[in-house]
């Protein structure tokens, strides 16, 4: 089986409100509750994967005004979510519902368990009420509710399901195919790309600044776009495309770790990744002659290549994907944008990852625009030394010989070789929650 541009881009591209994790918790609950409107229930319990738990565990949950814990958005999505909504499923929250969610939970049993052992994106969620308990259940990917049951049996009709939508276009098979693919076919996809598909991307690019906007004006989260902004107008910094970069996509990251109750344009299921996969193009695209077509292909393809790298490691792992694999589209899109060659792509991509291939991933917190400020900065100057004849060389680490074999060996680190450390980033970051409960 075959994918276009078009059926990747909508597969792996999407809005999404707040972290993806604590979403996904929230749009469970909400699929559950929506099976009967009129009642509360009297306990929700839900079960989650390891990834699931350590991205969700600490991240601020949008439109709460600084609530976070994979709890609250189990409530929120149980008592006010709607699933209709899909990764948006807690854009009617006011704080009003934050106020009585928080309540319920004084109230009523919130119990989010972890299962140790369970590899790949998993929650159910199961809501009790007097006379009846739903079950909801999510795979693969963070929107794909694969099961929706009231007493252990199928809700008939749901529009909720989305195993025919999985039969047609399912993730995994698209993983699959995508990784048959050669650096030299995405960028022929790009080719395939009509006016609806510009459309969308541009869509994307507003999704995303808007975020931006809003972190360089208030300062959200840690302020680190904020921060480097006032450095280059103190001319502490210079104002390059470098500094550019960083800046737009920090800011964003910012406002989006920081709880505002905006939708970013994600990528390979992450809003950060959107923000790493779109903007430091469109920053740098200020600095260089070129058309809005030209940059909208750009980011085509550093979807793709985003997608690719994503379908290596999965959809979460230890290492950080805003690095790796958002990174490498970006950089493999901003030599795009600068006229480069496919095989300066590829010098591109290997700089790239020689460079941030050991970040890890220890959940999504305000944090992230530190790791986002890196990547964007990053991108730009891989893609810059690689048009300018510097490439690292494959027998340096884990290079490959080609760019597939560079990203499929940051595939095999992710899966195989950082196992024990993804668990020793959660227990860490488990004992700190623990302490912090309890003092």
């Amino acid at each position: 089986m075959s994918y276009s541009v078009k059926e990747i881009l909508h597969l792996e591209v999407s809005p999404a409100l707040g972290c993806t994790e604590p979403v996904a918790i929230a749009l469970a609950t909400a699929a559950a509750a929506s099976v009967i409107k009129d009642e509360r229930p009297d306990k929700i319990e839900v079960w989650v994967d390891p990834n699931i738990y350590k991205n969700g565990l600490a991240v601020i949950i949008p439109g709460t005004g600084g609530l976070n814990g994979l709890d609250t958005a189990a409530a929120l999505g149980a008592l006010y979510g709607d699933p209709a909504l899909g990764l948006e499923v807690l854009d009617p929250i006011d704080l009003t519902g934050v106020r009585n969610a928080c309540e319920y939970k004084k109230e009523n049993p919130v119990q989010v368990n972890l299962l140790e052992n369970h590899h790949g994106i998993y929650v159910r969620a199961l809501l009790t009420y007097k006379e009846h308990q739903v079950e909801a259940i999510i795979e693969t990917v963070h929107d794909n509710i694969t099961s929706l049951t009231i007493d252990g049996k199928p809700v008939p009709n749901s529009k909720l399901l989305k195993e025919e939508q999985a039969h047609q276009a399912d993730v995994s098979k698209l993983e699959e195919y995508i990784k048959k693919l050669s650096l030299d076919d995405l960028v022929m996809m790009i080719d395939d790309l009509d006016d609806d598909d510009f459309a969308f991307l541009k869509e994307g690019i507003t999704y995303n600044m808007r975020l931006a906007d809003y972190g360089l004006k208030h300062g959200s989260g840690l302020g680190v776009g904020m921060t480097l902004e006032r450095l280059a107008r103190l001319k502490i910094l210079s104002r390059d495309m470098i500094l550019a970069a960083r800046i737009v996509t920090s800011a964003a990251s910012d406002a989006r770790m920081g709880g505002i109750k905006l939708a970013a344009m994600s990528s390979g299921g992450s809003g950060n990744h959107g923000l790493t996969a779109i903007l430091p193009i469109y920053a740098v695209s200020d600095f260089i002659d070129c058309t809005e077509k030209t940059m909208l292909e750009a980011i085509a393809l550093s979807h793709l290549v985003t997608a690719y790298v994503k379908a290596q490691t999965g959809r979460l792992s230890a290492v950080c994907g805003c690095s790796v694999a958002a990174g490498a589209g970006a950089t493999a899109g901003i030599t795009y944008l600068m006229g480069g060659t496919t095989s300066q792509m590829a010098g591109a991509i290997t700089n790239l990852t020689e460079d941030l291939a050991g970040i890890i991933c220890d959940g999504a917190k305000s944090g992230c625009a530190l790791k986002l400020a890196t990547a964007a900065g990053t991108a730009v100057q891989a893609a810059l030394f690689a048009v300018h004849g510097v490439n690292v060389h494959s027998t340096d680490g884990i290079i490959g010989s080609s760019p597939e074999q560079t990203m499929q060996n940051i595939g095999t680190l992710s899966t195989q070789g950082m196992i024990d450390t993804d668990r020793t980033i959660l227990k860490i970051m488990l004992e700190k929650h623990f302490v912090s409960a309890n003092s």
